[in-house]
């Protein structure tokens, strides 16, 4: 389909930041990509590849990516694809300019300390409100970049930034929903990633159907109950950003999350899986936020309580399961 030709700014040249920008390209916009790895940048600009962050895919060869922070100064959208823990760093140091310019967060959690949300520490940062949006929803980069049918939704306080965020990046194989539950879809996103990594930890054991089945279950009631806690809406987390989301990255080789999850169910230490890994696993930082968060707003968060304990105080996952499986007995309420 036509788009009208937009100058787009991709920050984070990782899987995901790549497919996007990749996928903006093929959707007709002027596209430049920023990373602050040298060698990401060359080898994107000269052979058209990615192969540490998005191996096996060849790249459109009008994608240009750059070092140089300055380049994102007069883009009209910036599209933000970088680990939330490093959102305010990556800013404070490389000063990217936010003023007159529609903010699309594209990554999942929750800062550590702040407990601040991507969209509320845009806020903080000094964005208005009504140009951040957020994608989110089942979404690997791997296939969005291969062009699989995908599906996502871009939450944004005002309809007209989600609508931008629509028509920007919508294509025949990249469907895109709006709404106005910026809260829900962040909540979704975020805390599907813990639940991912239990699923993982499943995997591991070799526990089976049922007890996947149950935790993603009972995990989307979880995700639901804090989300609702804090202002997003109870329906949202059936949706794209929640339902789908978490289907998708329990059961996906894809998933590093998952992976993370499988290597501490094999008996791996979680220090040494982060150690080799090459990219983040946004779960594990995750899983410390949405904990403190619960307990700051008095949610009953007890799949996320066991994960805190299994990632940080080194509770054995077997004893974890062991605590979740001998709760109170209660009557059945998916909320």
């Amino acid at each position: 389909m036509k788009k009208d030709k937009k100058r787009i700014g991709v920050i984070g040249a990782g899987g995901w930041g790549t497919a996007l920008a990749a996928l903006l390209v093929n959707n007709g916009h002027h596209v430049t990509l920023w990373s602050h790895e040298t060698e990401v940048v060359n080898e994107i600009n000269t052979i058209h590849t990615n192969k540490i962050y998005l191996n096996g895919i060849e790249l459109p060869q009008t994608l240009r990516a750059s070092i140089d922070p300055k380049e994102m100064r007069f883009k009209e959208a910036l599209i933000l694809v970088i680990p939330t823990q490093f959102i305010r760093p990556v800013f404070s140091e490389y000063k990217f300019i936010l003023t007159e310019k529609i903010v699309v967060n594209c990554s999942k959690g929750i800062e550590k300390h702040s407990l601040m949300r991507p969209s509320e520490l845009m806020s903080d940062l000094g964005l208005n409100p009504d140009d951040f949006c957020v994608i989110t929803g089942p979404s690997h980069a791997e296939e969005v970049a291969r062009n699989v049918p995908t599906t996502v939704v871009a939450a944004s306080d005002n309809p007209l930034t989600s609508k931008y965020v629509q028509d920007l990046f919508t294509s025949n194989s990249f469907r895109v929903y709006n709404s106005d539950d910026v809260v829900g879809c962040e909540i979704g996103g975020a805390l599907k990633n813990v639940i991912a990594i239990a699923a993982g930890i499943i995997d591991g054991l070799e526990l089976g159907d049922n007890t996947k089945a149950a935790l993603i279950t009972r995990g989307l009631a979880e995700m639901s109950r804090l989300a609702y806690s804090i202002g997003g809406k109870q329906m949202t987390l059936s949706g794209l950003s929640g339902l789908g989301d978490l289907v998708v990255t329990c059961n996906s080789f894809h998933s590093r999350n998952r992976y993370v999850g499988e290597q501490i169910g094999k008996g791996r230490s979680v220090e040494d899986i982060i150690t080799h890994m090459q990219m983040v696993a946004e779960g594990i930082s995750t899983t410390e936020s949405a904990y403190f968060l619960g307990k700051k707003h008095g949610v009953e968060m007890p799949i996320t309580e066991q994960m805190y304990e299994i990632i940080f105080n080194n509770v054995k996952p077997l004893e974890a399961i062991k605590v979740l499986m001998n709760r109170q007995a209660k009557h059945e309420w998916w909320w």
